[in-house]
């Protein structure tokens, strides 16, 4: 069973594919009209919608945005250097090496490293 997930405008529309590949209900900011909306309206939008976002924005990943209670949470895409390329690598890395429907109310924390996981 998959989970709802936002993909921030600042990654490849391709992550949507590979998410949507692995069985989520995946949609883009920009599918939906939000590009350019600040990221507090982008934020509000997510957890109107229980989703998770998926973004390169390190602005998202505020502990103090998210609640024990609410199934939003922040996956962070985080590569020393900008790749369209390096971007899908490491969500194919997070969708092989964990159950993304367990990332819910956390910020995740991907890089060529490892995943990280914060909770509430």
């Amino acid at each position: 069973m998959g989970i709802a997930i936002k993909v921030d405008e600042d990654l490849p529309a391709a992550l949507k594919r590979h998410l949507r590949d692995a069985g989520h209900d995946a949609l883009t900011v920009t599918d939906q009209g939000w590009s350019g909306w600040s990221d507090e309206l982008i934020w509000s939008g997510v957890r109107k919608e229980g989703r998770l976002l998926v973004t390169a924005d390190k602005g998202f990943a505020d502990a103090r945005n998210l609640s024990s209670h609410h199934r939003s949470g922040v996956i962070l895409l985080r590569l020393d250097r900008e790749s369209w390329r390096g971007y899908v690598k490491l969500i194919r890395q997070l969708l092989s090496a964990t159950d993304i429907e367990q990332l819910t109310g956390a910020i995740t924390v991907v890089t060529n490293k490892g995943i990280r996981v914060r909770r509430m």
